[in-house]
């Protein structure tokens, strides 16, 4: 049985920094689910408002979205691995100050920089992995499943250490920094160039920004995120609301969804390089649809359940996907990478706040609805992508 190395056409000097890597990135899943299961407890003892709440949620994407543009270009100035060091600190930094006090403005600034963090691993273990990796299809949906692996894990560490022991909830926040403490200890010990970058020639390094495809991509990005973003943060309590879950079944979803995303991973991590991806993109974005009107029409237990596991899964793969259809040039450029996924990411921070704007005038049934929006348009794009792709391989045939 070929090793995963192998299979993903990884230099034999490359494989250390790839499970650091993936290790990396499983962590930073963990931290983005964390936060979502601890709320509830910190609101209890720290008496927040639901507008504080949102708030700090809201704070927590500023950081990302900060992050992924300073992530960019700080390598030219420090080098890769001193600027990923220093920036994935703020989930350390984060989640230390969240256990000292409730004050807002401490709150709002640790929540900042978990953002900062997540979104210098985002970056970074894209880039890399797109670099080390010759089969690169395969290796950003393995990354992404692992994400989905630590966005998994880490509402069952709280549970297990907040229901079974009565344990408090600070014990899962100084286990995730005992854990990114190592992700650093390892980042520290790679194969990470230690050096600045070379400048490249301004026009070389800024070529991305004339490029349409590259644009294109990007807002593949954008309303992909804008239909996850939501979802994920408004799927327990749309049950709740409408009555379509009893609250416990509700608490679930988010799992069973987050399963269903790492499986999917997998089986697009094996089809990417079996397929063309942008034929494969089109089916996950049909099924997106179809499952999720599926998922908000029907009121029966079991169907609510299989349109979750067949949203989730189909919802997986579109972002390592479509992230491995951009031109290798910009791929491998913590600028343009950045400047991609730092504007997507101005999806998941706008898209939620209209749903709940959506919700507030007329229910949140109305509300969730509003992301079948952001399903359309992306699946346009990317008929739109894949249209032109073939026009061009056509002209280049003829010529």
């Amino acid at each position: 049985m070929p090793s995963l190395a192998t299979m993903l056409k990884v230099k034999r000097e490359h494989v250390p920094l790839m499970y650091t890597i993936y290790f990396a990135f499983l962590t930073s899943g963990m931290m983005s689910t964390m936060i979502g299961a601890l709320l509830p407890f910190m609101k209890e003892e720290y008496h927040m408002s639901y507008v504080l709440s949102g708030a700090i949620i809201s704070a927590h994407q500023v950081g990302n979205f900060i992050a992924l543009l300073v992530a960019g270009y700080l390598p030219y100035i420090i080098g890769r691995k001193r600027s990923t060091i220093v920036l994935s600190l703020g989930i350390v930094i984060g989640f230390l100050l969240i256990t000292f006090t409730g004050n807002p403005l401490v709150l709002l600034l640790a929540f900042a920089c978990t953002g900062v963090g997540r979104g210098t691993n985002s970056n970074i273990t894209n880039v890399v992995m797109s670099e080390i990796s010759e089969n690169k299809g395969a290796g950003l949906n393995l990354l992404h499943a692992s994400f989905a692996v630590g966005a998994f894990l880490a509402p069952f560490i709280v549970l297990f250490s907040t229901v079974p022991f009565g344990v408090h909830w600070r014990t899962s926040a100084w286990f995730l920094v005992m854990v990114e403490l190592l992700v650093l200890i390892f980042l520290g010990r790679s194969s990470l160039s230690g050096k600045p970058k070379q400048r490249e020639d301004r026009a070389q390094s800024h070529a991305f920004m004339k490029s349409g495809r590259y644009w294109l991509t990007t807002f593949i990005l954008f309303f992909y995120l804008c239909s996850e973003a939501s979802v994920i943060g408004w799927l327990v309590t749309y049950f709740i609301d409408t009555g379509r879950l009893s609250p416990t079944l509700a608490q679930t979803t988010s799992s069973a969804l987050w399963v269903c995303i790492m499986l999917g991973r997998l089986a697009c991590a094996h089809l990417s390089n079996r397929m063309n991806k942008n034929v494969l993109l089109i089916i996950l974005a049909l099924l997106q649809f179809a499952f999720f009107t599926m998922m908000i029409s029907v009121e029966d237990t079991t169907l609510i359940y299989i349109s979750l596991f067949g949203f989730g899964f189909a919802m997986s793969g579109t972002y390592p996907t479509t992230l491995s259809t951009m031109d290798s040039g910009f791929i491998s450029s913590t600028i343009a990478t950045g400047t991609c996924i730092a504007t997507a990411t101005v999806g998941a921070i706008g898209m939620p706040i209209i749903v709940g704007a959506v919700a507030q005038s007329v229910g949140m049934a109305g509300g969730l609805a509003t992301i079948m929006i952001s399903i359309l348009l992306m699946l346009l794009l990317i008929l739109v992508k894949t249209f032109l792709e073939q026009k061009e391989s056509r002209a280049s045939v003829i010529r």
